[in-house]
């Protein structure tokens, strides 16, 4: 977050606590593919060269921007939303619900 810098130095006993502060940098293209293909089996995604399957990982990638936590979180929630609708294959409209209950942010 932004300025959370600051704004702990503010509190002492909270900011003695903190031991470090580091900005991880977004992942790259090659990188989510990576981390997404770990994911497919739970997914249930089809081939890469599948266009449903090409179009939910491109949503999945706008949404996240490279964030690996977003990503993971988003991963696990379109888990749930697979399981709670009983279905079986990800959508851009999966990923859009999914992404809508995480409150992460104007896509």
């Amino acid at each position: 977050m932004p300025g959370i810098e600051k704004r702990l130095a503010r509190y002492p006993q909270l900011y003695s606590r903190v031991g470090f502060v580091h900005h991880y940098k977004p992942l790259s293209v090659d990188e989510q593919a990576f981390v997404l293909a770990r994911h497919w089996p739970h997914l249930r995604l089809g081939a890469t060269d599948d266009f449903v399957t090409t179009e939910a990982i491109a949503a999945i990638t706008r949404a996240t921007n490279g964030n690996f936590r977003l990503t993971t979180r988003l991963v696990d929630q379109i888990e749930r939303v697979l399981e709670i609708n009983q279905m079986t294959t990800v959508t851009k409209e999966i990923v859009e619900a999914a992404r809508e209950n995480l409150v992460i942010g104007i896509m």
